[in-house]
């Protein structure tokens, strides 16, 4: 696709933010019942049919640059950051729940058969992937992020698209406490570092199903769990400990070409 006169950065990220407001806002309201795994399906399916389209028309007529900029290559080329990510939550996190459970801060029981929770959980990394970690970061990580990119500093890019996130976190209701918008903030600044470090979103993809299939199974979603001290086990091994390993993990694997301070000029074709 060739250049041409555009819509100016500030519009762009803002057509392109308040129509992922919009797509939620909206499905939220079709669907506001109460939880069922049916609804949540579909629920999932309409946020990535909708969500897709937006970014590939805003790609084409507002940024008028090709989609490779976005950073989702195929999965044959992303399969090894996409499980580099989930390994940067779930090992950590895992430590982390030992943590817990050996130091009595925690009590965990199972509320059904093993066999259950396994399909749960195999139901939830679907159900995860199609409604937040696609969308979201196609649409954060990869758009808008990409695009401030353009014009500002890699730091600043993350914390713009960081800022963006917990703003859209308060407008759609997922962030409406302190301690929830600090999460998203904190979350979308090391996704951000993945999308900058690694160049595309498929291991922010791969932190994000990690990190919400599991605080979804020990939640109210999952519902096969029964835990008591549930608010210290999401705070040390579910944020703390998986958060700063992962940056840890980021910082030490690509010390060696990723700077900060540089920007991330376009590609015409």
């Amino acid at each position: 696709m060739s250049a041409g006169p555009r819509l100016a950065l500030p519009w762009r990220i803002l057509v392109v933010s308040a129509g992922a407001a919009l797509v939620w806002l909206s499905l939220k309201a079709l669907l506001d019942r109460d939880y069922d795994r049916t609804t949540h399906a579909v629920g999932a399916v309409l946020t990535t049919v909708l969500v897709v389209p937006l970014v590939v028309v805003a790609r084409r007529l507002l940024d008028r640059r090709p989609w490779a900029g976005l950073g989702l290559p195929s999965l044959r080329e992303g399969w090894r950051r996409l499980l580099l990510g989930m390994a940067c939550w779930l090992v950590p996190a895992g430590v982390g729940f030992v943590l817990c459970l050996g130091l009595g801060w925690v009590e965990i029981s199972v509320r059904t058969s093993v066999g259950d929770v396994l399909r749960v959980a195999a139901l939830l990394v679907v159900l995860v992937f199609l409604k937040e970690a696609l969308p979201e970061e196609l649409i954060f990580r990869g758009y808008l992020q990409r695009n401030l990119a353009t014009r500002l500093p890699a730091w600043q890019a993350v914390v713009g698209q960081a800022v963006l996130f917990t703003v859209f976190g308060f407008l759609v209701g997922a962030a409406r406490s302190v301690d929830r918008l600090a999460l998203f903030f904190v979350f979308a600044l090391l996704l951000g570092a993945f999308r900058a470090a690694t160049g595309d979103i498929w291991a922010g993809i791969g932190f994000h199903v990690a990190f919400q299939t599991v605080a979804q199974l020990f939640g109210d979603v999952g519902a096969v769990f029964d835990v008591v001290g549930s608010d210290v086990l999401g705070v040390v091994a579910m944020g703390a400990i998986p958060f700063s390993v992962s940056w840890i993990v980021v910082r030490h694997l690509y010390r060696h070409h990723l700077d900060w301070r540089a920007g991330a000029p376009e590609p015409v074709r």
